[in-house]
């Protein structure tokens, strides 16, 4: 029987500062006194672990502001802050039209974004990698800040990637993502990659900042164009064998859905067989919407066939994973808000077990806040091995 590694001055030291420093950056601000509460390590250990975490440049301590109504009053206590501008990560939505680059301070606050086109969709692997360093560096330069200064790049893809970062390359679209990002990066600028399905990270980003916060159990649909999904069950992300957990491709063979397209392309398709606007991609998918608004008939049929050919691909997820809510997410959000109460008196005719669903606030901003939130967990697992960059 294996037995447990011994508790060594060096491991408890690695623990203490853990806690330390989780305690710091949830609070954004602590005592001493409120420190040796939350860990239960007694006073001299509470100094000694932040005056560590001063030198390596993760937190730093704040000024005593001076009593005027009692000038004898004995040393306040110290305190301690995050220091949230240590570093910074970047979150990156790599789709096939478009790359977005968002910047990021330790606690996730957004400092700069930039985004860029591909002149193609097939273009050579070089080029795809040079336009998404194009964004990224931009980004930077809108964050005032330097490549150097970069901890994490978290980094969203429109294909399954497995746990080690590895494109599952079974389909030629798929194969397009393929580009050795991570490599190019590293030797570009040294960063680390954490390369990731688009969709997943849009669970993350969800699960973090959107209308899924804190649920465990939670699927994010991916629902412009095609349709793709995020799983999370209990707190963790799926990704299957390959990374193909919550692929759509299965809907093919779904009764009364036959295909993974998703709102905005439906919107488009029988906007244009009942003679409507076809021209201007999402532009007259929006225009759908507009005219259902305004009680347009043939608008608000439309609406009702992709109501129901949503709730039939909600239902199927449901039967499978049984999540406790489902996320539509991405550009078409803030329209598929008219879609929701009648998937929601659907869901009842096809499952069984109907989750709530709701749409996302983060519009299409969603990937990248998950990739952000990506580069966020690796920084903060991996704290203690990281060196700083020298303060700007």
């Amino acid at each position: 029987m294996p037995h447990a590694a011994a508790a060594t001055p060096q491991l408890l030291r690695r623990v203490n500062a853990q806690a330390v420093l989780r305690h710091i950056r949830n609070a954004g601000t602590a005592t001493g006194t409120d420190l040796m509460a939350l860990t239960g390590l007694t006073r001299a250990s509470v100094i000694a672990v932040c005056e560590d975490l001063i030198t390596r440049g993760w937190i730093v301590e704040l000024d005593q502001p001076a009593d005027p109504a009692n000038p004898r009053k004995g040393r306040p206590a110290r305190r301690f802050s995050f220091n949230r501008e240590a570093g910074f990560v970047l979150g990156l939505d790599i789709g096939a039209a478009t790359t977005t680059a968002a910047v990021a301070d330790l606690h996730g606050n957004v400092v700069g974004r930039s985004s860029e086109s591909f002149r193609a969709e097939d273009i050579p692997a070089q080029e795809r990698i040079g336009i998404v360093d194009l964004a990224c560096r931009q980004a930077l330069a809108a964050a005032g800040t330097a490549p150097d200064r970069v901890l994490a790049v978290g980094a969203g893809i429109a294909a399954p990637v497995d746990r080690d970062g590895n494109v599952l390359v079974t389909q030629r679209f798929w194969s397009l993502f393929d580009v050795g990002l991570r490599s190019a990066l590293k030797d570009l600028h040294g960063w680390t990659v954490l390369l990731e399905n688009d969709a997943n990270l849009a669970a993350l980003g969800e699960r973090w900042r959107g209308s899924g916060a804190g649920v465990d159990d939670l699927v994010v649909l991916l629902a412009g164009e095609r349709l793709g999904a995020g799983v999370m069950e209990s707190g963790r992300l799926l990704h299957g064998r390959g990374g193909a957990a919550g692929e759509m491709g299965y809907l093919d063979m779904v009764e009364g859905v036959g295909s993974s397209h998703g709102i905005a392309a439906l919107a488009r398709q029988w906007s244009a067989e009942a003679g409507g606007p076809s021209a201007g991609g999402a532009a007259s998918a929006r225009r759908v919407f507009e005219d259902a608004a305004a009680s347009d008939p043939a608008a608000l049929a439309i609406l009702a066939r992709i109501a129901e050919r949503m709730a039939r691909v909600i239902a199927s997820i449901a039967s499978l994973i049984n999540p406790e809510q489902v996320v539509i997410g991405g550009a078409v959000a803030e329209s598929a808000g008219a879609l929701l109460p009648a998937i929601t008196d659907l869901l009842p005719r096809f499952t069984a077990t109907p989750p709530r669903v709701t749409v996302s606030p983060l519009g299409d901003a969603i990937v990248t806040v998950g990739a952000v939130r990506h580069a966020l967990d690796y920084v903060e697992a991996n704290a203690l091995e990281l060196v700083l960059p020298a303060p700007a």
